[in-house]
């Protein structure tokens, strides 16, 4: 089985990380191939940044010509996710709703720990989009920026704080409210006395399942293929 998975952003550093962290949760059997779009935004936090990030991760799966089983969108709240599917014939999973849904399978109110503030109402509307916001308690920022996660004593720190103030909201589960933030659950999880999803082990091990099961997008309504038209993808793209 072949995942791929993709960064938000145009950082290749961050793709590493974010595959290392897939890797270790895939299973026996499974590769994992990380992708980083060309052109878009180094880190994706706002509105803009997410828009021009769906449209270039949109633009890296469509001329992605290697192994493919099924795609994990690996930017916390961002937008594109149905875009993709509509776009590829694999199952997609966004780390945003895999997180989600595994959180509600472990308590009956989850709190997302993210980066800045600012970056609160896409993943509040990204969770409402996907079905999963009534189950939220909060979502809390860290007021790191993702460029700012690489220093891990301050992230934790952090992170523990949001959590605290999480849990005081009522979560009884935490998510991992950025895909750089992979692997920090098991640094933190004894600290915030929690269980913490990491959204990409989740996106990746839910991916798994549906290939599996041998399960796909359905084609019936909202993601049926996209009408036949011509498409400019910017200057130079074909």
């Amino acid at each position: 089985m072949h995942i791929v998975v993709t960064n938000c952003n145009t950082t290749q550093e961050m793709t590493e990380e974010i595959v290392r962290g897939a890797r270790a949760a895939a299973g026996p059997g499974t590769t994992v191939t990380g992708l980083t779009p060309a052109w878009g935004p180094e880190s994706a936090e706002g509105w803009l940044d997410s828009y021009l990030s769906a449209a270039a991760v949109l633009d890296t799966l469509r001329t992605y010509e290697g192994p493919c089983d099924a795609v994990v969108m690996a930017g916390f709240g961002e937008h594109g996710r149905e875009g993709a599917r509509e776009l590829l014939d694999v199952p997609v999973v966004d780390i945003t709703e895999a997180a989600a849904h595994l959180a509600c399978l472990l308590g009956r109110r989850y709190g997302v720990v993210t980066t800045l503030e600012r970056s609160r109402g896409q993943i509040e509307d990204s969770l409402h989009a996907a079905g999963v916001a009534q189950n939220c308690a909060a979502v809390v920022g860290t007021g790191l920026g993702v460029l700012d996660l690489g220093d891990v004593q301050r992230t934790e720190e952090a992170f523990v704080t949001a959590a605290e103030r999480a849990r005081e909201a009522g979560a009884e589960v935490l998510v991992l409210g950025c895909a750089g933030m992979t692997g920090l659950q098991r640094a933190v999880g004894e600290k915030v006395d929690l269980p913490v999803v990491d959204g990409v082990a989740a996106a990746v091990k839910l991916a798994e399942s549906l290939v599996s099961l041998g399960l796909t997008t359905s084609r019936v309504g909202s993601y049926a293929r996209p009408l036949p038209k011509r498409r400019a993808w910017g200057a130079d793209r074909g």
